[in-house]
C-alpha cells in the first residue's frame, strides 16, 4: 500500500499527494541547487560557496559580480532549463509509448533537431540564432514524420519506438553524408555542436526556453491524471472519460518542443532524457509517469554531468555531452540486461 496523504484546503478542495513522490521532489530540487552553486564557483577564478551565495544575492564585489552573473549564471540556468525539458520529455515518450527506452535519443528526435542545425551551419554557413532555429525546425519535422508514419487508427507505444528506431537510422545517416560535404571550418563547427555543451551560453539561450517551460510544464502537468489513466489502456482510458487521441497528441507535442528546444540550445545532449524518468522512478517507486521526479531528475543530473565535466579530468574538460553519453550508454546496456533477465524483451 502507497503511503499517501490527503491534503484539505480551508474552501474544501482536497489533494492526494504521494510523501515519497514529494520528499524526492524536494531532495532533488535541493541537490540540484547546491550543484548549481558549487558550479558557478567552479572555473579558472574559484569562489567559494558562500560568496557565491552573496553574490546572487546582490552583496558580492563589482569582479565576483561580473564573473557570476554574466558568465556563469546564464550557463548554468540553460543547464538546469534543458536537464528539465529532456527529463521531462523522456518521462512523456516513455509513459506514452509504454516502454522504457522510448525516449527521444531513441526515437530519433535528437537526430533530426541536429540535422537542421547541420543543414544551417553546412549549407548556410548560419549564425548562431540561425543554428538554433534550425535545430528547432528539424526536431519538429521529425517529430511529425513519426507521428505520421506511426498513425494506424492511432498511435501505439512499439509502434512508435520502431518508426523512431528507422527514422533515427534515416537521419543518422543524411547527418553523416552533411559532414561529408562541409568544408574543414564548417565541419569543425559542426562536430563541436553535435558533442552537446554549455560552453558559452549566455542570456540569448535563457530567457526562449525559460519561456517555452513556463508555458509547456504547466500544461503538462495539467494533463497527467490522463496520462496516468492512458497506462490501464485505451479502452478503459475512454470508458473513465480520457480523450486519448486528442491527450496523447498534446503531451507528444509538447514533449517533441522541449526537446528540440533543449538540443537547439546546447547540442544533443544524449541520454539525459533515457536515464533521468528511470532513476526517477527507482526514487519514488511510483508506477506512474513520474513527471515532476523526472524533471528534477534531468536538471540535478545535468549540472552535476557539467561540474563533473570540468573537474574530473584535470586541465582537459570535456563537453557535458560526453559525460552524459558514457553514463548514459553504461546504464543503457546494464538496463537492456536487466530487461531480459526479466523477459520483457
Amino acid at each position: 500500500m502507497r503511503n499517501t496523504r490527503t491534503l484539505r484546503t480551508p474552501g474544501g478542495l482536497s489533494l492526494r499527494t504521494d510523501v515519497r513522490a514529494f520528499v524526492v521532489v524536494v531532495a532533488l530540487l535541493l541537490a540540484a541547487s547546491a550543484a548549481s552553486v558549487v558550479l558557478i564557483g567552479t572555473g579558472d577564478f574559484p569562489i567559494s560557496f558562500g560568496d557565491v551565495l552573496k553574490t546572487l544575492a546582490g552583496n558580492g564585489t563589482a569582479g565576483q559580480d561580473f564573473i557570476v552573473n554574466e558568465l556563469r549564471l546564464p550557463r548554468v540556468l540553460v543547464g538546469l532549463l534543458v536537464g528539465a525539458s529532456l527529463g521531462l520529455g523522456g518521462a512523456l515518450f516513455q509513459a506514452v509509448s509504454r516502454n522504457p527506452l522510448g525516449s527521444p535519443d531513441v526515437l530519433g528526435l535528437s537526430q533530426g533537431a541536429t540535422s537542421g542545425a547541420l543543414v544551417v551551419i553546412v549549407l548556410m554557413s548560419g549564425s548562431a540564432a540561425q543554428v538554433t532555429i534550425g535545430a528547432l525546425a528539424g526536431g519538429l519535422l521529425t517529430g511529425l514524420a513519426i507521428y505520421l508514419l506511426a498513425w494506424k487508427q492511432g498511435v501505439h507505444g512499439y509502434r512508435l519506438v520502431l518508426v523512431g528506431i528507422g527514422v533515427s537510422a534515416i537521419v543518422t545517416a543524411v547527418n553523416g553524408y552533411l559532414l561529408t560535404k562541409a568544408d574543414l571550418v564548417d565541419a569543425t563547427r559542426a562536430v563541436v555542436w553535435m558533442t552537446g555543451s554549455l560552453n558559452g551560453r549566455d542570456w540569448s539561450q535563457v530567457w526562449p526556453l525559460l519561456a517555452l517551460c513556463a508555458v509547456l510544464v504547466p500544461l503538462v502537468l495539467a494533463n497527467a491524471r490522463g496520462l496516468r489513466m492512458m497506462e490501464m489502456g485505451d479502452d478503459v482510458s475512454y470508458a473513465l472519460g480520457v480523450r486519448v487521441e486528442r491527450v496523447r497528441m498534446l503531451l507528444l507535442v509538447s514533449a517533441v518542443l522541449l526537446t528540440a528546444a533543449a538540443t537547439a540550445a546546447a547540442g544533443p545532449v544524449t541520454f539525459v532524457a533515457l536515464t533521468a524518468p528511470q532513476l526517477a522512478r527507482r526514487l519514488t517507486r511510483s508506477p506512474g509517469p513520474n513527471l515532476l521526479p523526472s524533471l528534477c531528475m534531468g536538471a540535478a543530473l545535468l549540472v552535476t554531468a557539467d561540474w563533473a565535466s570540468q573537474r574530473a579530468f584535470g586541465a582537459d574538460q570535456l563537453p557535458v555531452g560526453v559525460v552524459t553519453g558514457v553514463l548514459g550508454g553504461v546504464y543503457l546496456l546494464w538496463l537492456l540486461v536487466t530487461e531480459r533477465k526479466a523477459g520483457r524483451i
